[in-house]
């Protein structure tokens, strides 16, 4: 079945959902996963893009999606803070060598 443009952003909002439920568990081998996953999709939508236009009623439809993805991402970001803050302070005043 060929997936049309509008089945990018509807994969890359799912895979958006799972990376903050997977935050929201403190599971992050699980955001990092689902980024990636995000990534590769998001590099086959700019390939797609490239020769199929949406059509009016999938723009509005993008533009929701695109909303709520950006929802997730700042919730995600939020409940990584306090998580990337002590993984720095792990690494705080520890020689870095320069190979």
């Amino acid at each position: 079945m060929e997936h049309t443009l509008i089945d990018f952003y509807r994969a890359i909002e799912d895979s958006s959902a799972k990376m903050l439920q997977a935050a929201q568990n403190k599971d992050w081998e699980g955001v990092a996963r689902y980024e990636g996953t995000c990534a590769v999709l998001i590099e086959q939508l700019r390939i797609k893009a490239h020769d199929e236009p949406l059509a009016p009623e999938e723009r509005k439809e993008k533009a929701r999606i695109m909303q709520r993805i950006l929802r997730n991402d700042a919730q995600i970001r939020t409940l990584a803070e306090p998580w990337l803050a002590q993984f720095e302070h792990m690494f705080d005043g520890q020689p870095h060598a320069m190979h």
